[in-house]
């Protein structure tokens, strides 16, 4: 049997097959499980394509819990992880090691830990903590005794190891800025699906505008979907209703992140207004699409590359030591300003 014929049997590509073999993403985890189980049902063996160094090398799984809140089944698609899976991939490969790519269920987290110590494959995981709540991590915690390090999440009172942006300090940085270029009548555009980094942007954000004297109104906070990149017409109905009532539309919006940023600047665009000539934006992330949207975007940006040299560096030390020493790294932001801020009611060429 080959591996075309596996292909033929699961219904999908042979590209799907390659995918499923080499545990990269690219496939749903159901579509991946089809496969592996054809193929063991046949008694077909993929062949080992790996170099002599990366046989002898050591593996780190990437553990995601996706199609939850911001992370979709296909998280690798999106932008943010993207680029974290990339800066991921290549320091496990400058340490020798390999990355296995696994999705798992909420509801089944003993199962999916399970899957992972039996195949015997993984000295360590790298856990995607974006979306987790702190009773997940416990219980990860408690069913993974191996080496651990979540990323993209912080809980201090959790004896685990965490790389984190530092967002308070990102969310400062945006309101400084907003409030330094004399915006007073400011806006906020949340996400409708919270998790602990949007809550840190905003109590950042606050920070700075309460120190500059300026107060975020309540009718001047709107909410949409974080995953979207075109225009929202959730947000257009909520700004015309905010307009109906009489209200002025802000000078300028914080969004909590570059997804819902661009998104308002489509949604602002389609309404009538000029950016940044009427109303400025600031996001949160710097994703490669900061830089293509027009006009470009000015927005918080985060180290994704040195999030994952350390994540990666974090676990290769615990591996290696086998320490039961614990350590919580946040890394700091800076603010990256492009074309979709001016000063307020200011014309830019």
């Amino acid at each position: 049997m080959k591996m075309d014929d596996i292909a033929r049997l699961a219904g999908v590509s042979k590209a799907a097959v390659s995918l499923a073999f080499s545990g990269k993403p690219g496939i749903g985890p159901e579509t991946r499980e089809r496969i592996l189980q054809i193929a063991r049902e046949n008694g077909y063996q993929p062949k080992a394509r790996a170099s002599l160094r990366e046989q002898q090398a050591g593996s780190i799984t990437f553990l995601v819990f996706a199609n939850s809140g911001i992370v979709l089944e296909e998280y690798y698609q999106q932008p943010f992880f993207r680029e974290l899976l990339h800066y991921i991939e290549e320091r496990c490969r400058s340490h020798g090691y390999s990355l296995l790519y696994t999705s798992a269920d909420m509801g089944s987290v003993q199962e999916n830990l399970r899957a992972i110590s039996g195949e015997k494959r993984s000295e360590g995981i790298i856990l995607l903590g974006t979306n987790l709540d702190k009773a997940l991590l416990e219980q990860v915690a408690a069913q993974w005794k191996g080496p651990l390090v979540v990323l993209d999440t912080c809980f201090e009172t959790l004896p685990i190891p965490f790389v984190h942006i530092n967002n308070i300090l990102g969310g400062y940085q945006a309101g400084s800025h907003l409030c330094g270029l004399g915006h007073r009548h400011i806006g906020y555009i949340a996400s409708d699906i919270r998790i602990r980094n949007f809550d840190d942007r905003r109590a950042g954000f606050m920070q700075a505008l309460q120190e500059n004297g300026v107060e975020l109104a309540a009718e001047n906070a709107f909410s949409v979907a974080p995953t979207i990149l075109s225009s929202q017409e959730s947000l257009k109905k909520q700004l015309s209703a905010y307009l109906e009532k009489g209200h002025a539309m802000p000078t300028a919006f914080f969004c909590e992140c570059d997804y819902i940023a661009i998104s308002a600047i489509k949604s602002l665009t389609e309404l009538g207004y000029r950016v940044p000539a009427d109303i400025s934006v600031v996001g949160f992330d710097n994703i490669s699409e900061a830089r293509i949207i027009t006009p470009e975007l000015t927005t918080i940006h985060v180290e994704k590359e040195r999030m994952a040299q350390l994540s990666v560096d974090m676990i290769m030390d615990i591996i290696q030591s086998d320490s039961a020493v614990t350590a919580k790294i946040l890394v700091d932001t800076h603010l990256v300003e492009r074309m979709s801020t001016a000063e307020p009611g200011a014309e830019r060429s």
